[in-house]
């Protein structure tokens, strides 16, 4: 069947370099005027050479000459919309024009639009930036943000723009090396997902953002346990700079995951740290610890253990009483994370059920203000910083996170669209057409890692530039001075209203200040959170 598969992805260009010959066999045996077929046959024939022997397009390389007409209908299809099918904006989960704009920067080509925006401005859920009469020019849009608190011995200055978690398994090796490859030219980091650090990001050579998941892979015992000698070996290699402990993604939050042993190659369980030939589990829940309590002692083994450097956890917002049971237990441990990010139910990279993906877990706009606030309210948001991540490709992306409490953002999907991703959604199938998510070799040979991390590297560099305009327009001199107050939204009633009171930013303390008043019941949550445990109190 996997020949077969072979077989059909170079079926165009093997057709045409048979009819060039036979038409070459024509023009002897029958008649010259088969030199025309045999022009036509034989420039087709070089194009498929052409297309299998370049780097630029991991299509064309998958596919010769068919890949083609996939690049004809990127050119029509604008009238083809236009007039008979659909918009720009509807396309999912990424537009068209989403995917536009992130291919055109990371390029280099021209990614300014003609005519006018598209958004229809007056409908609800509208939002934009408010400028400034008297805008700033910013020279050095290299932003960076310090992660580390008073615990941490190896703080890291992080860009306020980095690739987020998708693990070797997951993508193919190749698509990791680009983008490890891309982050280190770029000066940024790459999460390296739950499937721990492998050869390929080591072959990359840039930044690491090493995750810890309920499969401790990399940090695995032979029982699944976590194993503190092997973590401690995988988080002081240098490359590491942050470890990140996932709880839950946008994907597919409270879900676990298995990883069928068929598709589990030498390299993934050298990564992994698992046997060959068995299913490769990752469970719902940690087996490290089970209490908020717990949860904390265990952020602080984890920082000891790497040698000092910053550690946070990552997750989807869910059961909101549950978070605060982990603020009440950093106040009352003492230990708090060096940083948190939350993810949002917009969903990632994994492949998740069609009910996970649609009805489970908190969009990232209403989990990162919730954390926002909690923490304000806890008054110890100074002593954490806040990752964001949930579709965000764009300079005002970037700036609306960073306004409703953020201090640096993740992106996974915009990063892949850099290194060549087409939206197939293939990507649990094995059947890649770019070769970013896959681990058929064939497919994945058609990416080339060189080519492709200077994608990475300038799509990162041209975002962060468009960032610094919008910066500079707003008034601000650099990005984490964006507040709710610098953006507007439209309500569905085509009223407008300020962000500072869409997304408010709750007093510091109020929380744990028993004369406060009280905010959008946060303090009746508060009330039923317990450091002890992550269970609901009883009720009457």
């Amino acid at each position: 069947m996997h020949k077969l598969s072979e077989l059909t992805r170079y079926s165009t260009f093997a057709a045409v370099v048979v009819l060039t010959v036979l038409s070459v066999v024509a023009i002897f045996v029958w008649s010259a005027w088969f030199w025309v077929p045999f022009v036509v046959f034989a420039y087709l024939s070089l194009v498929g050479l052409h297309d299998v022997r370049q780097t630029a397009h991991s299509v064309l390389r998958n596919y010769p000459v068919l890949g083609h007409i996939r690049f004809l209908m990127e050119m029509i299809r604008p009238e083809i919309r236009q007039y008979l099918l659909e918009d720009d904006q509807e396309e999912e989960p990424f537009s068209r024009d989403q995917r536009s704009l992130v291919y055109q920067r990371a390029k280099g080509q021209e990614d300014s639009r003609p005519f006018g925006t598209k958004k229809r401005v007056y409908d609800g859920g509208y939002s934009w930036v408010t400028h400034s009469v008297y805008p700033k020019h910013i020279d050095n849009t290299d932003f960076r943000i310090d992660i580390g608190g008073d615990a941490c011995t190896q703080p890291y200055s992080a860009s306020i723009y980095n690739i987020s978690a998708m693990s070797f398994g997951s993508l193919s090796g190749n698509a990791i090396k680009a983008l490890n490859m891309g982050a280190k030219e770029g000066g940024f980091a790459h999460d390296t997902g739950e499937g721990s650090v492998s050869r390929y990001h080591k072959e990359g050579g840039g930044d690491l953002i090493y995750q810890v998941a309920s499969g401790y892979f990399g940090a695995r015992a032979e029982d699944g346990s976590f194993d503190p000698e092997k973590f401690a070996k995988t988080a002081q290699l240098p490359q590491v700079k942050m470890i990140e402990l996932k709880l839950s993604q946008g994907a597919k939050p409270g879900h676990g995951g298995m990883l069928p042993a068929g598709k589990i190659t030498e390299e993934i369980a050298e990564a992994r740290g698992i046997p060959m030939g068995e299913d490769c589990i990752s469970p719902p829940a940690h087996s490290a610890f089970s209490t908020p309590i717990e949860m904390c002692e265990f952020i602080g083994q984890l920082r000891d253990l790497s040698g000092g450097k910053p550690v946070g956890f990552k997750l989807c917002i869910g059961h909101q009483r549950e978070f605060m049971c982990m603020v009440k237990a950093m106040l009352e441990t003492g230990i708090t994370p060096d940083f948190i990010v939350v993810d949002g139910a917009e969903g990632g990279t994994g492949a998740a059920p069609l009910e996970f993906a649609n009805h489970v877990g908190m969009p990232m706009v209403e989990g990162l203000t919730f954390v926002h606030n909690t923490l304000r309210g806890a008054g110890i948001r100074d002593q954490i910083k806040l990752g964001a991540a949930g579709k965000i490709v764009s300079a005002f992306d970037i700036a609306r996170a960073l306004a409703l409490g953020a201090d640096w953002c993740n992106s996974a999907r915009g990063f892949m669209f850099s290194i060549g991703c087409i939206q197939a959604q293939a990507c649990h199938t094995n059947h890649c057409p770019v070769g970013v998510a896959t681990q058929d070799p064939l497919r994945a040979a058609a990416l080339d890692p060189e080519h492709k991390s200077k994608r990475v590297a300038r799509f990162h560099r041209e975002t962060l530039f468009a960032l610094g305009e919008m910066t500079g327009a707003a008034g601000l001199s650099n990005p984490s001075g964006f507040m709710p107050h610098h953006l507007m939204q439209r309500q569905s009633d085509r009223s407008m209203v300020q962000g500072n009171k869409a997304f408010p930013y709750l007093p510091i303390g109020f929380l744990v200040d028993a004369d406060a008043p009280d905010h959008h019941g946060y303090k009746d949550r508060w009330s039923r959170a317990s450091a002890q445990t992550f269970s609901p109190p009883e009720y009457d």
